[in-house]
């Protein structure tokens, strides 16, 4: 069972360093981590609504915890984190937009 869901853009196609989704995918596949992908709409207009119920915004990636909590930050932000070991911390903290 995956630890984490990453909610990301549709086009998983797309193994490129300048695509956020796949930063953080490829943070967590470098760091072991086991999650499950989440494809959220292309144009985020009214349609990524459990993503903005949870982050306070529409903005991608955004992980989402098995206890319910989301984690959001600017994309260099998440995988830092991610790569720091740290990701699981995020558990304990309040969402961030």
């Amino acid at each position: 069972m995956a630890q984490v869901k990453l909610h990301r853009c549709p086009l998983t196609f797309l193994h490129t360093d300048v695509d956020s989704c796949w930063k953080a995918q490829k943070a967590l596949d470098e760091a072991g981590i086991d999650y499950e992908i989440v494809k959220e709409p292309l144009y985020p207009r009214g349609r990524r609504k459990d993503v903005a119920a949870n982050t306070d915004g529409v903005l991608l990636p955004a992980i989402e915890f098995e206890d319910g909590t989301w984690y959001r930050e600017e994309t260099d932000d998440m995988v830092a984190t991610i790569r720091s070991g740290k990701l699981l911390e995020r558990t304990e903290e309040p969402k961030s937009a």
